[in-house]
C-alpha cells in the first residue's frame, strides 16, 4: 500500500474516531548535536541506512538554520514495535557505530503521537 494512501486514510479514520489505541502511529523528535565541523558528514551517515526500515512511514533529517552542528530528526512509525526493532536492524547498528564518533549529543527528544499528514517516501 502507499504510504500517502495509508497515511491519508488513518487520518481520516482518526477523524471518524475509528481508530483504536493498539494501531496508532508512534513518531519521534530529536535534535543531535554533531562535534563540531561535522554536521555534513553525519547527516550523510543518518541517511545512509534508512531504505530498508519496516514500518517507518517517514524519516526527516533536517539541519538547523541558527546552530550550525544540529541536526533534528522527525520521524514517523507505524507503531513503537515498529521502531524499537529498527533499533536492531544490520544496516541501522552500522550507521550507529559510524556515527558515534561524530555525535556530541541528544537533546529535545519528544515522542508524538501521529495522527494524519503526507509521507515523504
Amino acid at each position: 500500500m502507499n504510504r500517502r494512501v495509508f497515511v491519508q486514510g488513518l487520518g481520516a479514520m482518526v477523524t471518524a474516531g475509528t481508530v483504536r489505541q493498539e494501531s496508532r502511529m508512534y513518531g519521534l523528535i530529536g535534535k543531535m548535536t554533531a562535534t563540531p565541523g561535522s554536521r555534513d558528514a553525519l547527516t550523510a551517515l543518518l541517511l545512509e541506512g534508512t531504505a530498508a526500515m519496516p514500518g517507518c512511514l517517514s524519516y526527516v533529517v533536517s539541519h538547523d538554520t541558527t546552530e550550525p552542528d544540529a541536526i533534528w530528526i522527525t520521524e514517523v512509525w507505524d507503531n513503537e514495535a515498529s521502531h524499537k526493532g529498527s533499533l536492531s536492524l544490520p544496516a541501522v547498528q552500522a550507521v550507529i557505530a559510524k556515527a558515534r564518533p561524530l555525535i556530541a549529543g541528544f537533546s529535545n527528544r519528544v515522542v508524538t503521537s501521529p495522527v494524519g499528514g503526507v509521507g515523504l517516501r
